[in-house]
């Protein structure tokens, strides 16, 4: 049974905020998989798949975390960075287990959906970081978590000889509400378009609005900075105007002038 200390539960709301802050969007669900494992030389190895599902009327598929910044023309490697620190939190839990002398698990999936938390540990034991292993991991996790792949003969292969040899594995469970506690840390991703230029992440306010207030925000100071360039163009034309004004009285006047001298 586990056991959870303060500094996990520390853990979980800081690997939530993590996980929010990389969501520029509405969402429904999210889902993600990590692997903490110490490989043949010692040294501590893993993997990290996440994705969610975007909020609307018609399900929508899920996006690969690693597609954001491209499709929201967020710097990559700013954005990238928040995505390592992310696994080092989750490696920190790894440690926490250890620390407290519990089973150690070689993997998790965390998914967020209907205001609830949820961690599973598993306790497989997983093969080399080989690119083949890792791609049938992400197989296989996809289809059970997201109900995707399947489409291509080699995907096909790989879910028939794992549900074909599928025998019972030890998983254990932790479940509750969305932490609601806010970070007063900021975070500003660099932007190429002005329009996308603000994506400011921990700010203080209700997490669970983080999304919406993330897009309000850039709409609003958009259409600020428009109106702002709109109220200049106004004023410069009213300027241009009284100037016009001006010139066509001095002009009036020269020409009365002329006549009365002719």
């Amino acid at each position: 049974m586990l056991r959870t200390t303060k500094s996990m539960r520390e853990k979980y709301e800081k690997i939530q905020n993590y996980i929010f802050s990389l969501i520029p969007e509405k969402w429904e669900e999210i889902y993600l998989y990590a692997s903490v494992v110490t490989n043949s030389e010692n040294k501590q190895t893993g993997e990290l798949f996440f994705y969610y599902i975007p909020k609307g009327i018609l399900k929508k598929r899920a996006i690969n975390v690693y597609e954001v910044p491209k499709r929201f023309n967020i710097n990559e490697e700013q954005y990238l960075k928040i995505v390592e620190d992310l696994y080092k939190c989750i490696t920190e839990l790894k440690q926490d287990f250890i620390d407290t002398e519990q089973d150690i698990w070689t993997n998790l999936t965390i998914s967020i959906a209907n205001c609830k938390f949820k961690v599973e540990y598993n306790y497989d034991i997983l093969l080399p970081m080989t690119e083949e292993e890792i791609f049938q991991r992400n197989t296989i996790w996809k289809y059970k978590y997201l109900n995707l792949g399947g489409e291509t003969k080699e995907e096909r292969k790989i879910l028939d000889e794992y549900f074909s040899v599928l025998k019972p594995t030890k998983k254990e469970t932790y479940e509750t509400g969305l932490y609601m506690k806010t970070d007063s840390n900021s975070i500003s991703f660099d932007k190429e378009d002005s329009f996308h230029r603000e994506f400011l992440l921990y700010e203080k306010e209700d997490i669970s609005n983080k999304t919406e207030s993330f897009k309000s925000r850039i709409f609003k100071n958009h259409l600020n900075n428009r109106n702002k360039n709109l109220y200049m163009l106004e004023d410069k034309s009213k300027e241009e105007n009284k100037d016009n004004k001006e010139e066509n009285k001095k002009e009036q006047k020269k020409s009365k002038n002329q006549i009365l001298d002719g």
